[in-house]
Formats: structure tokens, sequence, C-alpha cells
């Protein structure tokens, strides 16, 4: 890999010490990150370069390991306020440093690992003291022999969700970013969108011949997408309240997992090609009128909630929200999704479950059929896999078990685990993004017109509970979430599995 500089804002916050930095640790020791690279911290506590590099060493545990001494030394830290151009003048020069030392211009990555709220202000430092434009043109012109200079070389920024609070200020936001880098450099990321079982998606739908003629409204009776945590908010009270879960994790997450399911078969596996047929599933969803959110969607808070650190005494923050939605495409109209994510549940678990039609054969009318028949798992998280429920003849059951003839059916369930088969669970979702940032491919990240998409439903929902305000439904914590969640798919004769 070509030499390259990341410069990571919010160096102090928890994405960088437990995402990014680990992430690029793991890189380093599986040999991914070349020769020559640099990480520089950006963040308004003061640390020398030493200091910081032990600071996350202490955080990570990881100052035995033999090979953590050469990857710290790449490792530097520039003090600076993300409103005051002091911090970003004065990495100006250690980025220059890095060119000279290497002779050429050097890649450079902007990670926002910061709150949303510090967005605007780091995006228009690095514009104004042109840190956006890369080593500048002189230095390029000279060490590359070439006339003209193209920016969009040398930098690439990448900004974490979520974008926006809503339609708004998702629209703000990219016109602020979009003023400054060039689609081609910016990369928005939803990590989720990295996990191996996702990416598996279009190779296990569309290179198995077994499952594509059956991906359809024909055989699919329903869709469950869940996403659950057993922990709360912890530490995040002041950046959670007021956002929620349907911003959190609803507008990014479930309805990139869903677009995994809905989405047609891309041209091509190129990154335009899958992010086309990404953006074309999300921009198929019915929208939710508000006069219809009460109806189709579920918004709850877990007991307690109130009384966590830095939360409002009155908030009205959902910490579990539940839908059920529509795609409106030749191949899955009148098929529900039904979409649900909470905190303080009784598990963790990432999961898609594709429900086929039971369609209990004449053959076995007489014995009768399980409730539920064939069911498709795409499991996420905690343990990457698949799994396909289907129905087979029970040598258990009382009856067999007294030599009659009489026949009983059950469900039995078949897995494959990534980690069982392959030995490891895949590269993680992180190290996979940094890879592709740094390979300039985009693939795996949010384009505008997807998150346009996204927020033009979920506003819809946000006007619907802003027009009629209620008190969140409170489910225990540790439980599957409130009753009504149970109501919202029960009312159509299904459950949740």
């Amino acid at each position: 890999m070509s030499p390259f500089v990341i410069v990571i804002f919010g160096a102090t916050g928890d994405l960088a010490q437990h995402k990014l930095l680990p992430a690029l640790f793991s890189l380093y020791k599986n040999k991914h990150l070349g020769d020559k690279f640099y990480i520089v911290g950006f963040a308004r506590r003061e640390f020398s370069d030493e200091a910081y590099a032990h600071m996350i060493g202490d955080e990570l545990g990881v100052h035995k390991d033999p090979q953590w001494g050469d990857f710290a030394k790449n490792i530097y830290y520039q003090q600076g306020m993300f409103d005051e151009k002091d911090g970003y003048e004065d990495m100006i020069k250690k980025l220059n440093g890095f060119d000279q030392e290497i002779g050429a211009c050097i890649t450079r990555l902007f990670y926002l690992a910061t709150p949303p709220v510090n967005y605007e202000m780091i995006l228009e430092n690095l514009s104004a003291t042109k840190l956006s434009e890369g080593c500048g043109p002189a230095f390029a012109e000279a060490t590359a022999g070439k006339q003209g200079f193209d920016k969009s070389i040398w930098t690439r920024l990448a900004i974490e969700k979520p974008f926006g609070k809503d339609i708004d200020t998702a629209r703000a936001l990219d016109k602020k970013l979009v003023s400054i880098f060039e689609e081609k450099q910016i990369y928005r990321v939803d990590h989720y969108l990295a996990k191996e079982t996702v990416q598996n998606m279009i190779a296990f739908r569309f290179a198995n011949s077994i499952f594509e003629p059956v991906w359809n409204k024909t055989h699919i009776d329903h869709v469950q997408i869940t996403f659950a945590e057993k922990k709360g908010i912890g530490r995040r009270g002041e950046s959670f309240d007021g956002v929620g879960m349907l911003r959190d994790v609803a507008q990014n997450h479930l309805l990139q997992l869903l677009a995994t399911v809905a989405m047609e078969q891309p041209k091509g596996f190129s990154k335009e090609s899958v992010r086309d047929a990404r953006v074309n599933a999300i921009k198929a969803i019915r929208p939710i009128k508000p006069s219809e959110v009460s109806e189709r969607v579920v918004k709850g808070q877990y007991a307690g909630y109130k009384e966590e650190g830095k939360v409002a005494a009155d908030s009205h923050t959902d910490t579990f929200v539940a839908m059920k939605l529509f795609v409106d495409t030749d191949r899955f109209t009148g098929v529900p999704f039904y979409l649900r994510a909470g905190k303080k549940m009784a598990e963790d678990v990432v999961d898609i479950k594709i429900v086929f039609v039971q369609t209990c054969h004449l053959l076995f009318k007489e014995y009768g059929c399980p409730e539920v028949g064939n069911v498709l798992t795409i499991k996420i998280q905690p343990n990457e896999g698949i799994g396909l429920r289907v129905i087979a003849k029970d040598p258990t059951s009382p009856e067999a078990s007294r030599g009659k003839p009489r026949l009983a059916l059950a469900t039995v369930d078949m897995h494959f685990s990534y980690q069982e088969e392959f030995g490891h669970k895949g590269v993680e979702a992180y190290e996979r993004l940094l890879l592709d940032i740094l390979a300039g491919d985009q693939m795996l990240f949010n384009r505008s017109d997807e998150l346009e998409s996204s927020w033009q439903l979920i506003s819809g929902i946000l006007k619907g509970w802003d027009e009629n305000p209620s008190e969140n439904v409170t489910y225990e914590v540790g439980s599957n979430g409130p009753q009504e969640a149970n109501v919202l798919i029960e009312k159509d004769s299904r459950k949740w599995l």
C-alpha cells in the first residue's frame, strides 16, 4: 500500500479508541498498511505524540504485544479546538513534514470521529485552511512533475452517521460536504454495510440458483429485521437523548439491511452498480403518512431511561422503535417488512429473517404442519452466519415411539457459521472500511441520494410524532420490547421469531 496519513478528529473519543485504532493496529499486524503511514490524533486535550500513543496502548491493553512498539512509532498527536484555526494551521506543518520526508504528496484521510454537532465547524476549518486541498499545488507539481492540480487525488473525508437529524439538516450537511469535497472523495460510514454477512447477501442471493427464483412476493410471506442490544445508552446520554433509535439506528442500519433483501440484481459488481441497486430499493419503500404513523410505528422507552446520566427528566426520546414497511416493486409488492430496534433488550442480536409462505402439502394435511415453515435467517451479530429452517419428519413423536404409522412433522435448523466454516469471522467491519477508503472503493458507503431517500421516509414518521405527540410506551429492561410491538405484527396473524 502507498504511504498515507489518517487524521482522526475526536482522537480521545470512544470511536477512535475502541474502533478505529484497534482496526488500524490489526491491519498493521496482518501487514495490510504498507511500510510507511502516519496516524494523527486531533483533539482538545494536551498530549505529546508519545503520551497519546501510550494512552492508546493503555486503553487497548496491548503494551505487551511485540508489534505494538513499532506500530506506536507511527502515531502522532495534534492538540486543537475544532472551532479554532490554530490547531489546523499547526497540523499543516506536521502534514507537510510527512510529505517532505517521503518526497511526494501523501494521500490524506480526514476521519470525523466526533459527535455530529462538530461536523460543520471541522469542515469549515478544513476548507478555510486549505487542508481539504491536500499538500498544495506547488509541491504536487514539483514532486510529481505534472502541470495542473487535482485536489481530489490527495484528500478523502470519512464521516460517521447520523448524517443529520431530519431531511433538512441532512440536506444542509450534504450541501456543506459537496461545497468542499467532490462526491468521489466523501465516505459516509455505516459500518453495518461492511459486515461480512451483509456483503455476502449479494453472493448468496445471486450466485445460488435455488434462492433467486423464490425471492419474491409469490414465495415470501414477510421479512423481519431485528437490531437488539442488551446495553443501554451508557455514557452516551448527552449525545443520544433527543436523537433516539429511529434516527440513530433505523434511518441507517435497518434501512440498509432492508435494502440488501429488497434490492434487484446489480448490473455489475462495481461500486456504482451496487449502490444504484441499494438506492432504488430504498426509494421504493412506501412512505408512511403522518396519519398512518400510530398504526404502523411503535415508539418505546425502557424503564429507568430518564434516570440515566445527562438525560432530560421529561425526555420523549425513543430507545425502541418498531415499524411495518412495504417495498413497492414488482418483486415485493404486498410483502410486509417488520423492523425493530431497541436498547436494554433480552439479548444482543442483529439478524434478518425471510419467512416463506407456509404451504402445507395435501399429503400432510391430516397430520398437521408446523405453524411457521421455511425461514432463512441472515445472522449479522453476534455470530455471523446463515441459517435455514426446514420441515422434516419427527422420529421422536409419541406415535412413532409406539410403532404407529402416524406421521409427525417438525422444523429443524441448518446453519452455516463463518467461524466454523472458514476458521475466522472475516475482516472486522472497521478494518474493511478503512481498507476500502484507502483503496478508493466506495461500494460499502452511503451515497447522497441514498441518504436523501432514507431521510424522506424517516422524516414522515418524525412529522407524525410531532403532529400527534404522545408518551412513549414503556417496556421492561431485559424484555423483547413493548407489548405494542407484538400487537403490530400479531394483528396481521404473524409473530416475531
